[in-house]
């Protein structure tokens, strides 16, 4: 069949995902050949102390995205989308979602950039002996008890961004089990949440008298190829206001942006690796045995299919180099020169190549929001230099891609380091890899390790999406997660990149002038309120 023929059939499968700053959409055929896609840009607030996106911005940037996609359809074959074969969604990891019993948010969406739930966390970890992160919706939920927050005793749903988006078009309250192990711990035998866990955390919460118990409130658990239910007429409506999307389209599990970059880049086997590098940047290790000891600076989650994977996780990935890279646009535009964001990064970042293997004494703090791995809980974005730094484009350009990987170094050395964990590869997606080879160099010099990347690592979370709904499709045959990715994108890696000697000792000189430089980001915080 033509592609054309393929979508006109039905047979096209669709990946959604909310990432930080884009809402994308990407079509693939039933062999994941991309076929089209479409995204809408969004921006998260800072509300009275709190990260968050409005509910509101959520369904108008879904349908700007959905109306993206349709007219890329039409515009390359001139046809009207009106079904596909599966659906899936996926957004930024856990975060939390409260709804009362009439479905009403309790509280603004708290998303995974905030880092208010220190003294939650500190209880938390030692009662579960399990290492809980500040995002995780089971920190923010007893941050909020911990605080007294009025809406606690009414809460009857806890969900997350992509769970919440997956209920409203479907009606089901699930959530796949990767995104799932960020809400709180799942015992890795039975695939559910962990039990023993549940009634630690029940029993200390029980004096509160707060009405409800934490499995009555949670999602359904579910692994990568089960059902997760169909897409409701009005679903369909939320997607599709103009009428032209049909109900009754399959879903798979939602999932968060961690399992989509684990299934994006085949990385669901023991000892694979990949790194999601945009907004946010981490590694996901897929592990052949449980870690030594609890290391608060390290997740443990799971793959869509239920393995256990060691994540580190930083807050402060691009988001600093891409405000540069729009002032450097205002630049061009003030010279009469403009330059479309895309050819900003394609001609700017390749720079960072050619630059001094240290860049040139510089120094880039990228904290544009607290940094749990160092300790932070709010950020200041800064740029300094000594007198006699080497102040270059190429230079500065190489300090911000190193900044954007320095918090990730931290986590990984732990992993590497102390537990002793064996990368074979490290596979790349996400925005910090478009353009050329650059980014794979910058990673492979801060992680010391070979770095590849797919043809569809600019896709990111959609791409890893529409693979999970293709999956569904599949999962009755009895084929594993891992061997449908092996069968699905072989020979879509390119060769991988190698660490070169001169950018790894460059990237352990800026790394400790970084590490040093965190006292100015101390100073920062407290000098700019």
């Amino acid at each position: 069949m033509t592609a054309a023929d393929l979508i006109r059939a039905g047979e096209a499968i669709l990946g959604i995902d909310f990432g930080s700053t884009r809402i994308k959409a990407s079509l693939i055929a039933p062999d994941t050949t991309p076929l089209a896609s479409g995204s809408h840009g969004w921006e998260n607030r800072l509300r009275d102390g709190v990260w968050t996106y409005d509910l509101e911005d959520v369904w108008d940037g879904l349908r700007a995205c959905y109306a993206s996609l349709a007219a890329d359809v039409r515009d390359r074959y001139a046809v009207e989308l009106t079904r596909v074969a599966a659906l899936g969604c996926s957004g930024m990891m856990h975060g939390y979602v409260a709804l009362d019993a009439q479905d009403e948010l309790l509280v603004p969406f708290r998303t995974w950039r905030n880092n208010i739930t220190g003294p939650a966390c500190a209880e938390l970890t030692p009662l579960l002996n399990f290492s809980v992160p500040q995002r995780w919706s089971i920190a923010h939920l007893y941050q909020s008890i911990l605080d007294g927050q009025p809406h606690v005793p009414r809460i009857a749903h806890l969900t997350t961004l992509a769970g919440y988006v997956h209920w409203k078009l479907t009606g089901e309250r699930v959530m796949g089990v990767g995104e799932a192990s960020g809400m709180f711990p799942i015992d890795p035998l039975t695939g559910d949440w962990d039990a023993s866990r549940l009634a630690a955390f029940d029993g200390l919460v029980a004096p509160r008298g707060l009405g409800w118990a934490l499995r009555d409130v949670l999602p359904t658990v579910l692994t990568a190829g089960r059902p997760a239910g169909r897409l409701t007429a009005e679903g369909a409506a939320l997607l599709d206001p103009s009428g032209h999307l049909a109900a009754g389209i399959p879903l798979c599990p939602p999932e968060g942006d961690a399992g989509t970059g684990m299934v994006a880049t085949n990385a669901v086997r023991p000892r694979s690796g990949n790194v999601s590098a945009g907004t946010s940047v981490f590694a996901m290790i897929v592990l052949e045995q449980g870690l030594a000891r609890i290391h608060e600076e390290i997740d443990l989650v799971m793959t869509p299919d239920g393995k256990s994977v060691a994540m580190a996780h930083a807050n402060n990935g691009s988001s600093d180099l891409d405000a540069w890279i729009g002032l450097f646009g205002q630049v061009a535009a003030a010279l009469g020169a403009e330059a479309a964001p895309d050819d900003l990064y394609a001609k700017l970042l390749p720079l960072a190549a050619g630059a001094d293997p240290d860049a040139g004494g510089l120094l880039s703090i990228n904290y544009v929001s607290g940094e749990h791995v160092t300790g932070f809980t709010e950020g200041r974005p800064l740029f300094a230099r000594s007198q006699d730094a080497r102040f270059t484009l190429p230079n500065f350009m190489r300090a911000m891609s190193f900044a954007s990987l320095c918090a990730l170094r931290t986590g990984m050395d732990i992993l590497t380091r102390e537990e002793g964990v064996v990368i074979d590869e490290i596979r790349g997606h996400g925005g910090f890899f478009k353009g050329g080879d650059t980014g794979q160099r910058m990673m492979a010099a801060a992680l010391d390790a070979p770095v590849s990347v797919s043809a569809t690592a600019g896709e990111g979370g959609a791409w890893g999406m529409a693979l999970l709904a293709a999956y569904l499709l599949e999962a009755d045959t009895g084929l594993s997660l891992a061997d449908y990715l092996d069968a699905r994108t072989a020979g879509s890696v390119a060769p991988c990149v190698r660490p070169d000697p001169r950018d790894v000792a460059g990237f352990e000189a800026f790394y400790a002038r970084h590490r040093a430089g965190l006292a100015i980001e101390r100073e920062a915080v407290r000098a700019l309120p």
